[in-house]
C-alpha cells in the first residue's frame, strides 16, 4: 500500500462485483475508508441481494481496512443520499465517489421495449445523477473538496444493439462535464477543489461476456489505478476528461468542438444553397462505422469457416 488515498472517504456504487469490487479493494489498500454500495442484482436487474456488498466489506476488513455496506437501488433518488450520508455519518466527510454500477438489456433500437430503455437509463444515468448530486452538495461545503469519477464506455459514441446503454453512457459524459464546469466555477471563486472525470473501461466482466466479437480487453484490477489517481491529491487538477483504460493502456479522449463553418450569403440558408455549398463543411469521417464494417466482415468470414 502506498497510501495515495490515506484518510479519504470513498463511496463506490456497484462495489460488490467486477470493476466496482476491484476498485473498492484497491481504494482500501491505498488507505481509504470505503462505502461499498451494491444492490447485488443480475445483469437484467433481477434477484436483488446485499450479500455481494457484505462480502466485499468482509474482504476489506480481513485485509485490515475499513468499509461499510449499503444495499439499495441506485436508480432511486434517495439511495444516492443514503450512500453519501453513510460516509459522512461514519467518517465525517465524503472525498470521492466512483460509479461503475450498471445493467444491460440488449436490444436493437427498432424493437426495444419501453421498460428496457427506462431501466438502463435509470441505473446508469440517473444513478450517476443521484450520487453526484448528493456528493457534490457535501463537497462544495468541505474545505477539502472532493472527486467525482463517472463510468462511461466507448459505446457512448454509438451502439448497434445497445441504444439504451449508449444513450446512458453519453448522458454520463455530459453530466460529468457539467459537474466539472460547475466545479471549475466554484474553484475560480475561491471555493474548494472538486474535479469530475470519466473512465471508459474495457475489462472482463459479466457485461463484456456477451459481446459477439473479439475486443481489446483487460482485467477489472487494471482499472483501479487510474481511478485512484484521479481521486488522489496528485490528480485533483485533472478535470472534465474522459480516459479509456484497458489492460496496460490509458488513452485520453478529445474534447468536442466545431471543426468547419460556412456562412450564408444572406440572412438565412435555403435548402438549395446548402446543397450547392455543402462540401464546404461536408461530413466528419466516423471511425466507428468503419470499425463496424470490419467487425461484420470478420464475423461473416468466421461463419463461412
Amino acid at each position: 500500500m502506498n497510501g495515495h488515498l490515506a484518510g479519504k472517504n470513498i463511496a463506490i456504487t456497484g462495489g460488490g462485483a467486477g470493476i466496482g469490487r476491484a476498485v473498492a479493494l484497491a481504494c482500501a489498500e491505498e488507505g481509504a475508508n470505503v462505502v461499498v454500495a451494491d444492490y447485488g442484482v443480475a445483469m437484467d436487474g433481477s434477484d436483488p441481494s446485499s450479500d455481494v456488498a457484505d462480502a466485499v466489506v468482509a474482504e476489506i476488513a480481513d485485509r485490515g481496512g475499513n468499509a461499510i455496506a449499503i444495499a439499495g437501488d441506485i436508480s432511486h433518488f434517495d439511495v444516492g443520499e443514503e450512500v453519501i450520508a453513510a460516509a459522512c455519518d461514519t467518517w465525517g466527510s465524503i472525498d470521492g465517489v466512483v460509479c461503475p454500477a450498471g445493467v444491460l438489456r440488449e436490444r436493437m433500437l427498432f424493437n426495444m421495449a419501453e421498460d428496457e430503455w427506462d431501466h438502463v437509463i435509470a441505473v446508469h444515468l440517473k444513478g450517476h445523477f443521484n450520487v453526484y448530486r448528493a456528493a457534490f452538495n457535501r463537497m462544495r461545503k468541505q474545505e477539502t473538496g472532493g472527486s467525482l469519477v463517472g463510468f462511461t464506455s466507448g459505446a457512448f459514441t454509438a451502439s448497434t444493439a445497445q441504444a439504451n446503454y449508449s444513450a446512458a453512457k453519453g448522458g454520463i459524459v455530459s453530466l460529468t462535464r457539467s459537474a466539472a464546469l460547475t466545479a471549475a466555477s466554484i474553484r475560480m471563486r475561491g471555493g474548494p477543489a472538486i474535479n469530475a472525470n470519466c473512465i471508459a473501461p474495457v475489462a472482463k466482466t459479466r457485461m463484456s461476456e456477451n459481446v459477439p466479437f473479439e475486443i481489446e480487453t483487460g482485467e477489472p484490477e487494471d482499472i483501479a489505478p487510474m481511478v485512484i489517481y484521479l481521486m488522489s491529491d496528485a490528480g485533483r487538477d485533472v478535470n472534465a476528461q474522459i480516459y479509456t483504460v484497458v489492460g496496460g493502456r490509458i488513452s485520453v479522449w478529445n474534447q468536442p468542438l466545431e471543426v468547419r463553418t460556412m456562412m450564408a450569403e444572406g440572412d438565412r440558408w435555403s435548402p438549395a444553397d446548402i446543397a450547392a455549398r455543402f462540401d464546404e463543411i461536408g461530413q466528419e469521417p466516423n471511425p466507428f462505422i468503419a470499425d463496424l464494417e470490419r467487425r461484420m466482415a470478420e464475423m461473416e468470414q468466421s461463419n463461412d469457416g
